[in-house]
């Protein structure tokens, strides 16, 4: 078989992709999900909404937990006089 023959017969790459390359890619401070550094941390619009609407969210959350922790001890309030009531016209007989 002659070589022209063959390379026919191999697949063709693209005339400008390289099939190997021996650079490493470079990232910015932040691109690998690692915090940034320095200053820019603080000054970016988008980490201060980040941090907003997870602070908002756990107040949410909080607010949530003592609107039913408040509405047990309602409940459970309501039982004790329930129970008092009971027990005073108990002590009445």
């Amino acid at each position: 078989m002659s070589l022209a023959r063959i390379s026919r017969q191999l697949p063709r790459l693209a005339s400008n992709a390289r099939a190997f390359s021996v650079s490493t890619r470079q990232m910015a401070g932040g691109d690998t999900g690692a915090p940034r550094s320095g200053g820019a941390a603080q000054s970016d619009a988008f980490t201060k909404r980040e941090k907003a609407n997870e602070d908002h969210y756990v107040k949410r959350q909080e607010a949530e937990k003592l609107a039913a922790l408040k509405k047990k001890i309602a409940d459970h309030e309501a039982d004790l006089a329930k129970t008092r009531e009971e027990v005073e016209k108990l002590q009445k007989k």
